[in-house]
């Protein structure tokens, strides 16, 4: 099913609740790969719902219906300056897909790409929804403009929910003005430790650091214009002669940690783009994990996990977010979630064979209390429980 209007969402959610019958929401279906997979008879695509219904560049806001593609959206407020700012990534070819994402796909995740370490998850910059929950009701939450308390807060909720909760159908997102200008800088060969020193010094440096990662030789080899050793990369974006005028001194800041190079403007957009799209693993086969932890935790988790069973692996976000490839086993799954664990953080099995996701906790267990919690927000929206059934956790 494939309505055009909200009102086509509506009436299609009616009968599905109805008849309790279990529909798989989805937009284009480019991230069918990721989670869980979905037991329903029928499939209910927000890809009918197409086209930018507002955007005030001087307001720094754009609405749009949840099947309207990023690459519109992006290229929308571009012609204008302007860019998402949650710099959300485009995980096509790691699933292996020729579809274009979708605003409600992306939103519906919560992906961010590299700016998140410094400018906050998709979540935050998600001022306003429309959605239908699982009994047909349509609600709306938020505005259209940046200074906003109308209501309670379910634009957070409801972004990551990867559509058990509600469908979204409209999202209005904050934007922001583009960089002028990008540089990388750039450290050769330092251990995963000594990396994550510099990372955490960059980031914590008054120079408004933008990216932090770090890659393994084999990794780096995907990267445009890193060749194949270890790299160690800090990302400034700003106009022109602050972008000088920073690159110099952070340049002498990290000095202590070896020969600091600079990718230009251009490198630095190919460089980023890589990493935020994950290109290292994306014509890997077997399985994907994303492990969130403390970034001084980052390189004992993939040291861990190198050992365990061989993993590829590199780190953004200054170390909080280690990307993991594997052997799509049971073994290894079980291996990182125990890693994650153990340092404090959780994990996510991001791509993987159906058998698999089917059979392993994607994402960890929630504690008790906040398991409560869940089952009565779930039930409060999806009280037949239709939506989305098993994406996220089994039974659920």
């Amino acid at each position: 099913m494939t309505p055009t209007t909200e009102q086509g969402v509506i009436e299609a959610i009616q009968q599905a609740h109805d008849a309790a019958e279990p529909l798989a929401i989805a937009g284009r279906n480019s991230k069918a790969g990721l989670l869980r997979p979905v037991q329903a008879a029928r499939t209910l695509s927000t890809a009918g719902l197409t086209g930018i219904t507002l955007y005030s560049p001087s307001e720094l806001i754009i609405s749009a219906r949840a099947g309207t593609t990023l690459a519109e959206i992006e290229a929308e407020v571009a012609a204008k300056g302007q860019h998402l700012v949650a710099e959300p990534p485009d995980f096509t070819s790691l699933f292996g897909q020729v579809r274009p994402q979708t605003l409600g796909g992306i939103v519906a995740s919560n992906l961010s790409g590299p700016r998140r370490v410094a400018w906050g998850a998709m979540r935050d910059h998600v001022m306003g929804v429309r959605a239908v929950n699982g009994t047909g009701e349509s609600i709306r939450s938020g505005g259209r403009v940046l200074k906003n308390v109308t209501g309670l807060d379910l634009c957070k909720l409801l972004t990551g929910s990867h559509g058990t909760l509600a469908v979204l159908t409209e999202i209005t997102l904050k934007v922001a003005p583009a960089p002028e200008q990008r540089a990388t800088l750039v450290l050769r060969n330092l251990v995963p430790e000594q990396a994550v020193a510099a990372l955490s010094a960059a980031l914590g440096s008054p120079y408004a650091v933008s990216g932090a990662a770090h890659l393994p030789a084999a990794q780096a080899s995907f990267i445009p214009g890193l060749g194949q050793t270890p790299a160690t990369l800090v990302r400034l974006e700003d106009f022109a002669p602050s972008i000088a005028y920073r690159s110099d001194r952070l340049r002498t800041d990290l000095a202590p940690f070896g020969p600091v190079e600079v990718l230009d403007d251009a490198q630095s957009r190919l460089a980023w783009t890589a990493i935020r799209d994950c290109a290292p693993f994306a014509a890997m086969p077997g399985a994907l994990w994303r492990v969130s932890v403390r970034p001084s935790r980052g390189p004992q988790v993939a040291a861990s996990l190198e050992q365990a069973f061989g993993a590829a692996w590199f780190l953004d976000w200054g170390g909080g977010l280690v990307w993991i490839a594997g052997p799509a086993t049971t073994e290894a799954h079980n291996a990182v979630a125990a890693t994650a664990k153990a340092h404090g953080g959780t994990h996510t099995l991001f791509r993987a064979p159906e058998t698999l996701r089917a059979a392993v906790a994607v994402i960890p267990p929630e504690p008790a209390a906040l398991s409560t919690i869940a089952a009565r927000v779930k039930s409060a929206f999806d009280p037949k429980g239709i939506l989305n059934p098993g994406r996220m956790r089994a039974g659920e």
